[in-house]
């Protein structure tokens, strides 16, 4: 097991901020495209769902920045709740890791077939 340093611990959450902030203006910006268009079945289209979920994710993550910084200054003093909070913000940047590979691999099966 590797054991990291703060610095590398800090230069890895710098990316993931980076890599959410990225994610954020795309999710934003095709949620301005598609206008949640509406499939043949009434529910709102894949993408839009994407992009809800994309902001979902967003919001849990800054809920939890704000309630680490709140228990770092002083002003909270409920550690589970920023605990439970960070978690949250942990699963849901998973979940959308996840995602992210699976629609990759999907993308790379469909141009690998023969046409």
């Amino acid at each position: 097991m590797k054991i990291m340093n703060s610095s590398q611990l800090m230069t890895m959450r710098q990316d993931i901020i980076a890599q959410n902030d990225v994610l954020k203006k795309a999710a934003s910006a095709s949620m301005d495209a598609a206008a949640a268009p509406q499939s043949t079945t009434g529910q709102p289209a894949f993408g839009a769902a994407l992009a809800s979920a994309f902001t979902e994710i967003n919001e849990t993550q800054r809920a939890a920045g704000d309630l680490t910084q709140d228990y770092t200054m002083g002003k909270t003093n409920d550690i589970a709740g920023v605990m439970m909070a960070k978690q949250k913000a942990s699963l849901g940047f998973e979940l959308t890791l996840q995602v992210r590979n699976k629609l990759i691999k999907a993308y790379q099966d469909i141009m690998a077939m023969p046409v």
